[in-house]
């Protein structure tokens, strides 16, 4: 029999391992979640699906509905770029935070995770890149440690990292976000706070260049939203 803990930790590995699907596109933004079909997919019990999609419906990646069970929740260009322009206000005074106050061991480890990052490009490795980009952001909350901002940005996360994915796949994107991502880094090492703040904000706002980008590709969204000036302007 399972014990309670084991039980939870199942749910709990569920629950990023689902996140990923729907990030790398295996369940689709509108797609009904049968209960069954996860613990098949998954390898786990049924209870362990429900607890799951309970803590996904928390989180906005997933919508429930009485009789009608439980789907993936469609995200558009408007709420995306509405979430990244909200993550650029709060992750900005993060990335000025963790200027001020970076230790050390702190600063050597975003200038490795940098390194990391371009090699990555370098090598083609997309998929990579996207997961180092989200471990520089997570490095600068945490040594930010504005509390209130993170628990905010944790929730903002899951529902952008759908799109990251996509927008990591854009032509050039990677490498053009691995110079926006070094220049946040060099600013926080270098305990600039006013410098780290406006080029975490350059690159949220290139991001939804990015977006727009997409977009017009055809990649991601189906109804047409135009794009602001000062979108257009941005470093993409």
């Amino acid at each position: 029999m399972t014990s309670p803990s084991e039980q939870a930790k199942t749910s709990v590995d569920l629950v990023d391992r689902v996140r990923l699907a729907i990030a790398h596109g295996e369940l689709l933004p509108g797609q009904h979640l049968v209960e069954t079909d996860l613990a098949a997919m998954f390898a786990v019990s049924r209870g362990a699906v429900r607890s799951a999609l309970t803590v996904l419906d928390s989180d906005g990646l997933i919508t429930r509905t009485p009789n009608r069970g439980a789907k993936v929740r469609p995200i558009s260009l408007a709420e995306a770029v509405e979430i990244t322009e909200l993550r650029a206000v709060i992750e900005g005074l993060c990335a000025a935070k963790a200027a001020q106050r970076a230790t050390a061991q702190e600063r050597a480890d975003l200038r490795r995770i940098d390194s990391q990052m371009r090699a990555a490009v370098d090598t083609g490795d997309s998929a990579q890149y996207s997961r180092l980009s989200e471990t520089v952001h997570e490095h600068i909350r945490q040594i930010a440690a504005q509390a209130s901002a993170i628990d905010v940005l944790d929730r903002l996360r899951y529902r952008s990292v759908r799109y990251q994915f996509s927008v990591a796949r854009l032509p050039g994107r990677p490498r053009q976000g691995a110079e926006e991502h070094s220049a946040i880094v060099h600013a926080v090492v270098a305990g600039k706070p006013d410098d780290a703040e406006r080029e975490m904000r350059s690159h949220l706002q290139s991001v939804i260049g990015a977006l727009y980008d997409l977009q017009a590709q055809g990649g991601l969204y189906a109804v047409p939203v135009p794009r602001p000036q000062a979108a257009s302007t941005a470093r993409t």
